[in-house]
């Protein structure tokens, strides 16, 4: 019996944009990147999900694949709640449609699955980013700001799936926002405010 291949996000001397030779080791579990706006935080899950490349630098992730997902723009507008996770699913094989469904029944979404995105507002359009982010069954997830315009009703929700990721031993939750939560166990935390 075969033991899997150990965990692997690591980033060495990379540079793009506000980040400039930035090295950095993730380890399984949920961990939070933080920093004030500029400093580079979406530029990072960015280069990690392999979106943008680096100007100089190497990223190396480890198998599974990684999800990411950027759903404000136009672009988007005309698809539908169903259709957007539809879309998702066919590209993460090891997606989880019972999570999501538990999911968007506990996030009150159910009832906008044929909605245009656009007809939806900020905190709603949000939760169907966030949904497919932790259905996903990727082996990194990257969350871009996930409690922004949310009641806190749904932040309980998703710190709490947070705090049962939190153990997982070959998975990985990189969340980016401005300051880390103190009712989540992180892995790890990297403060952009502080990198040279």
């Amino acid at each position: 019996m075969s033991t899997p291949p150990a965990f692997h996000l690591e980033v060495q001397d990379l540079s793009h944009g506000p980040l400039h030779n930035l090295s950095y080791t993730w380890p399984a579990g949920v961990s939070w990147i933080c920093g004030d706006e500029g400093k580079g935080k979406t530029t990072l899950l960015r280069l990690l999900a392999g979106d943008v490349q680096p100007t100089a630098g190497t990223i190396t992730r480890p198998a599974g694949g990684v999800f990411w997902v950027d759903l404000q723009g136009p672009e988007h507008d005309a698809t539908t709640v169903h259709t957007c996770w539809e879309n998702l699913r066919a590209s993460h094989p090891r997606w989880n449609e019972a999570l999501l469904q538990d999911l968007a029944e506990a996030l009150d979404m159910t009832r906008h699955r044929d909605k245009q995105l656009h007809m939806l507002s900020a905190g709603s359009r949000r939760k169907v980013m966030v949904i497919a982010a932790l259905a996903s069954g990727a082996t990194v997830t990257l969350l871009d700001q996930p409690f922004v315009a949310l009641d806190f009703a749904s932040i309980g929700i998703i710190k709490a799936f947070l705090q049962d990721a939190a153990e997982h031993p070959s998975r990985a939750w990189v969340v980016a926002d401005y300051q880390a939560p103190n009712d989540v166990p992180l892995a790890s935390v990297l403060n952009l405010d502080t990198q040279a």
